[in-house]
């Protein structure tokens, strides 16, 4: 049975555990669901899989094999309808993650893919690191981060060379000891 999507996203929302910090989207806002919103969803997805998985592996791993000795038929039922009952809802589940993943998809599709790199490597010229037009102040708030940062790269350079020398130091020793 295929819904149409606000109607899964109603039913999708209804299923939530309400929390005090975020209210459900109103009922007329369905078309403007936000990826945020459907990834919280698909989080809390993610998370009941993970949790009725774990339940089918309790399950199995109680389950005795068949070694001769006859269980009551009515324990193997039982056992055997929750695993059918948790594999039905595992399906159920992934379905509704797919439906998530596809609609977040469509509705980021428009947004470009940039890897942003914050800390340019050792040897790497800055001028490779695009800086967006900005005010002083923040032109000489990245200046002074950038000093700090090749600061702090100078002190562990010196103190990898420290323990560079301890430790040919201690193997010198440890050689002459033999």
């Amino acid at each position: 049975v295929s819904l149409p999507f606000p109607q899964v996203c109603v039913a999708m929302a209804a299923s939530l555990p309400q929390k005090p910090g975020m209210p459900l989207p109103p009922q007329g806002a369905l078309r403007e669901i936000s990826p945020v919103f459907l990834c919280r969803i698909g989080q809390e997805t993610v998370q009941d899989i993970v949790t009725r998985t774990m339940e089918i592996f309790q399950i199995t791993r109680a389950t005795q094999l068949p070694n001769g000795v006859t269980q009551s038929q009515v324990m193997y039922q039982d056992r055997f309808g929750k695993l059918q009952e948790h594999l039905r809802q595992l399906t159920l589940l992934f379905r509704k993650l797919r439906l998530l993943y596809e609609r977040c998809v469509e509705m980021t599709s428009d947004l470009q893919e940039s890897p942003a790199e914050l800390v340019p490597y050792v040897g790497e010229e800055l001028v490779s690191v695009r800086v967006e037009s900005c005010s002083p102040a923040v032109y000489q708030e990245r200046n002074e981060v950038l000093e700090k940062v090749r600061q702090k790269n100078q002190e562990m350079k010196v103190l990898m060379d420290q323990m560079r020398n301890l430790l040919w130091d201690v193997n010198a020793m440890l050689t002459l000891r033999k």
